[in-house]
């Protein structure tokens, strides 16, 4: 009894294409942590405040959101 087993040529190692793995992999989003906010009080007219409430009111705002707005226009955003 006299088997033949042939073999073919040995398989040449192909090299890892980095780029399409880099391409490929999945990418975390980055966790950007809030800034840490800091409580400012100020002392404002009767009248202005009365102004300030009707008005935010009537666009269904908060005081503080439209104080810090303001804050933001005339400095910026840090």
């Amino acid at each position: 009894m006299n088997k033949k087993v042939s073999f073919g040529t040995k398989p040449i190692a192909q090299k890892p294409d980095v780029d399409s793995w880099v391409e490929r992999r999945a990418v975390e989003p980055e966790k950007i942590e809030p800034e840490k906010m800091k409580r400012l009080t100020i002392d404002i007219s009767a009248s202005l405040h009365a102004a300030l409430k009707s008005s935010c009111a009537l666009r269904g705002t908060k005081i503080a959101d439209e104080v810090r707005e303001l804050l933001y226009e005339k400095y910026g955003k840090s």
